[in-house]
């Protein structure tokens, strides 16, 4: 009776975002690292590219609903893509610039894309699958470089020069989808997520709170995880919506160019994966470098090295601190803050979680019995999660009921929760580790190891055995002018893990494998000790 006098009848929408853009945050600023040097623009300026962006779009036949693709860094140009399709109606769709071509011609195929916006320094990397994009009518090529022999290009900003300003954006329903992102961390063919409005604008907001990444307009935000990885982890919408500015890396994602930026620019908040973080810490261990305008780096993807966050906050006065997430999530599920009355031992525990469920995601441990476990921070089983951003199934994909039942995600990661909403993840329940019947983590197992000073990274893989069934086997990567031997490893494990953990062999490796969102790829290591590729090294090899 009363349903139509509600203020929930307000859609939450990403035109929300770009109108605060052009008005009240019109002052922000996006910076843009580019060959040529810095790019700048306020966010007024980048609204109203949008809008041209939306009529440019709109010339190209592109109708609500139509997925519109992304092949690029992360620029101003990519951020107005961002906006520009679902604003306008359309679906954004970040192709994942490191796949395979098989895989990505398959997302674009499934996705039926039918415009691609490419930068024009990867257009090689994709000119040779255009023939077999099946839906895909114009190529708009970003930047000044050679558009090779893609077919039915337009050129970016021509494109936006011959449209007027101004666009009349419809009027949105808030379920309507905003962005499809597909996740390759699964097997058989890569899985579309769709996002919506809603879910979007949530996601943001929630990111801006003090229990997640406290974006406010004062902070100067640094995305380095890439933009077609699962949104950016948000912060391409929740800086606009904060009006804090944004500095863009574009394709300079070495530790050089990083920490100069960071100084130059005096980046406040920054995010990516541990490995960027690893390089960085290396680089500004050598080079005396000014990072002291950062107040926080959100680091995710892979467990994050307490040994890392250590050796940041004891030399460089940097809190790195740790979130869990995935593609399915948006990605944010939770951020490892400890509790404020935590000091020493305590409080680095707390860090070294996956961090407290974010507001409006709920968890639950599920065993292999499918018994619903306590919240005792011991009881481990599969964590299955829900909210209002996360997907409740594959964008056409039959094989969905795999990985979502009864309204919950089953995220594959092994953990406990503890009373206050902790995560402990101790595995992939893909890599976990059974020997003689015990369960063995290979995540504590690689965080331990990655706290020697001689190593740089490590990834434990499960070693069939005879007696045990499986037994861990640590593949280590070695610091530049580290020397370490089999028996020093095991002799520092043995300080910090149960001895029937610890690995009698060990492989030394130039490099751990990565996915193309630079998570350690342990189906590699595996065929390579499959196929009798890896070296094993037994007790008292030296390696330097």
């Amino acid at each position: 009776m009363l349903e139509g006098l509600m203020q929930d009848d307000h859609p939450l929408t990403l035109g929300h975002v770009l109108e605060r853009m052009r008005g009240m945050n019109g002052d922000g600023e996006v910076v843009t690292l580019t060959d040529d040097g810095l790019r700048r623009a306020r966010y007024a300026e980048v609204a109203e590219r949008v809008d041209r962006l939306c009529a440019g779009l709109r010339e190209l036949g592109i109708e609500e609903g139509d997925r519109v693709a992304t092949f690029s860094w992360n620029t101003q140009d990519h951020l107005e893509a961002y906006f520009a399709a679902p604003c306008m109606g359309a679906v954004l769709h970040t192709l994942n610039i490191r796949l395979f071509p098989e895989q990505l011609e398959y997302i674009v195929n499934h996705a039926e894309d039918k415009v691609i916006l490419v930068d024009s320094s990867l257009v090689s990397a994709i000119e040779e699958l255009a023939p077999r994009f099946e839906t895909v009518r114009n190529f708009v090529v970003m930047g000044d470089g050679d558009a090779g022999s893609l077919p039915n290009v337009v050129r970016y900003e021509e494109l936006l020069e011959r449209q007027s300003p101004g666009f009349a954006h419809p009027r949105l329903d808030e379920r309507t989808a905003a962005a499809l992102c597909y996740t390759s961390g699964t097997t058989g063919n890569p899985k579309g997520v769709l996002y919506s409005h809603r879910s979007s604008v949530l996601h943001a907001l929630t990111t801006c709170t003090a229990d997640a990444l406290g974006v406010s307009r004062e902070d100067r935000v640094l995305p380095v995880v890439p933009m077609f990885h699962a949104n950016a982890w948000g912060l391409a919408h929740a800086a606009p919506l904060a009006g804090a500015d944004m500095v863009m890396p574009s394709r300079f994602l070495q530790p050089e160019p990083l920490a100069r930026l960071i100084a130059e620019e005096r980046v406040t908040l920054a995010g990516a994966v541990p490995t960027i973080w690893l390089d960085l810490l290396r680089h500004v261990d050598e080079h005396d470098t000014d990072l002291s305008s950062l107040r926080m780096v959100v680091c995710g993807g892979a467990a994050v090295p307490r040994s890392l966050m250590e050796a940041f906050e004891d030399r460089h006065a940097i809190r790195i601190v740790q979130a869990w997430g995935m593609t399915e999530t948006s990605p944010l599920g939770s951020v490892a803050h400890a509790p404020a009355e935590t000091e020493g031992e305590e409080h680095w525990d707390y860090r070294s979680t996956a961090g407290r469920l974010m507001p409006l995601v709920e968890a639950r441990i599920v065993s292999d019995e499918g018994e619903e476990m306590p919240w005792d921070g011991e009881s481990t089983g599969e964590l299955e999660v829900r909210g209002p951003w996360i997907a409740r199934t594959y964008y056409e994909d039959s094989t969905a009921d795999d990985k979502f039942h009864d309204g919950w995600l089953r995220t594959g990661d092994v953990a406990a929760l503890d009373a206050k909403g902790y995560i402990r993840i101790t595995d992939r329940a893909k890599d976990v580790i059974k020997s003689g019947g015990e369960w063995i983590s290979s995540v504590d197992l690689e965080g331990e190891l990655m706290a020697h000073e001689a190593v740089s990274e490590a990834a434990v893989i499960a070693r069939p055995d005879e007696r045990w069934s499986e037994r861990p086997l640590a593949c280590v990567v070695l610091a530049e002018g580290g020397s370490a031997s089999v028996d020093d490893l095991r002799e520092h494990l043995g300080e910090r893990v149960a001895k029937w953990w610890i690995p009698s062999e060990f492989a030394f490796i130039d490099e751990v494998p990565k996915t193309s969102v630079g998570k350690f790829d342990k189906k590699v290591l595996r065929q390579r000790l499959e196929d009798g590729e890896l070296e094993l090294a037994g007790e008292g090899a030296v390696v330097s």
